[in-house]
């Protein structure tokens, strides 16, 4: 797929010479998506796995990039109709307020705060997280105790800021204990190895990823111990309960297509099967597709472009590349394997 990367700006951005701005609330974001014939979609592009801007072939790749493929295709019947726009922790929900993107796939918690007070609406949660550490082995931190009283970073922005202060305060830990933050993970991670910082601190997945991608992986180490709950997901205004409703549900045909055994390979088989629910969710029967103000067969479309849930999983970030994060048994598995993703009915 070829991918256009933007920066994000202040007040709009130009697609074909034109500024997009906020939609109108009467005129719903899908209504604006599809007469534009392109999502903008807000995603990062320096975590590896998720969201990154690979050195090696140019491309932008990750699990949070394929979300956003998956919403080009559901959407406009094409996952190669998106542009990219990179984002930071700091300035991403600035930039859905503003208008300068549709959709954001960002590695992002939800919290009452944001849910609220900053005005994001959720989509499902895609990926259960928590907060780790990530640490130099020669530096012989083998506990996340033994940071009491040294310097810790972290991205300006997240939420792993305000869980450091939470820990720090409730363990009583030694008042020179320092919290730095940085712009992104890769200022950060440079922080970490020019030995300004102690430990490079944020999501699980997200320091796997860069020690994986690093020079030499086993220079580093994540430690064992997890300090809070993560569920990522992404977002949308909270003003437009259309589009909102439309995302929802191309977010949980990634993982009934997983249920049912689909895939991209063999998506255009399966219309065949004389299984109702089947059926219903590929778009041979029903409308549910059409009451979403999507194609009949939207999911078929997602699926055949970016594959099932657990095809996006192991594509990006399984047990095959080099982050190797386990599914099997984790809460990121289907919850007929004993895990927390599950899809609704699609009746």
């Amino acid at each position: 797929m070829h991918t256009h990367i933007i920066k994000a700006g202040a007040a709009g951005i130009l697609v074909g010479g034109l500024a997009v701005m906020p939609a109108h609330a009467q005129s719903s974001k899908l209504d604006t998506v599809v007469k534009r014939g392109q999502l903008i979609c807000g995603t990062d592009n320096t975590k590896p796995g998720f969201g990154y801007l690979n050195p090696k072939t140019g491309k932008l790749e990750g699990f949070d990039v394929d979300y956003c493929h998956a919403v080009a295709a559901g959407v406009l019947g094409d996952p190669s109709k998106v542009k990219m726009v990179a984002l930071t922790d700091k300035n991403r929900f600035n930039a859905l307020q503003n208008g300068e993107v549709d959709v954001v796939f960002f590695h992002t918690t939800i919290t009452a705060t944001r849910a609220t007070v900053v005005g994001a609406a959720f989509l499902p949660v895609n990926f259960y997280d928590g907060t780790g550490v990530l640490v130099k082995k020669a530096d012989k931190i083998g506990k996340i105790d033994d940071l009491n009283g040294g310097t810790i970073c972290t991205t300006q922005g997240s939420t792993t800021e305000a869980v450091w202060a939470d820990y720090i305060k409730g363990h009583k830990w030694d008042p020179a204990t320092q919290v730095l933050t940085y712009q992104d993970l890769d200022k950060l991670f440079a922080a970490l190895n020019t030995g300004r910082c102690n430990a490079m601190t944020t999501d699980k997945s997200a320091l796997v990823g860069w020690k994986g991608n690093a020079p030499n992986p086993d220079d580093f180490d994540v430690l064992a111990e997890t300090i809070s709950k993560e569920p990522l997901a992404g977002f949308v205004r909270q003003d437009d309960n259309q589009w909102r409703t439309a995302l929802t549900w191309i977010a949980y045909a990634l993982v009934q297509a997983e249920e049912f055994g689909i895939t991209a390979k063999n998506a255009d088989e399966m219309t065949k099967s004389q299984n109702p629910d089947i059926q219903r969710f590929l778009g041979v029967n029903g409308d549910v597709g059409k009451s979403l103000g999507l194609a009949p067969d939207f999911a078929k479309t997602v699926i055949k472009a970016v594959g099932n849930y657990g095809e996006i999983y192991d594509r990006n970030i399984g047990p095959d590349t080099p982050y190797g994060i386990a599914r099997d048994g984790s809460q990121n598995d289907l919850w007929t394997r004993g895990g927390l993703m599950y899809s609704p009915p699609f009746r």
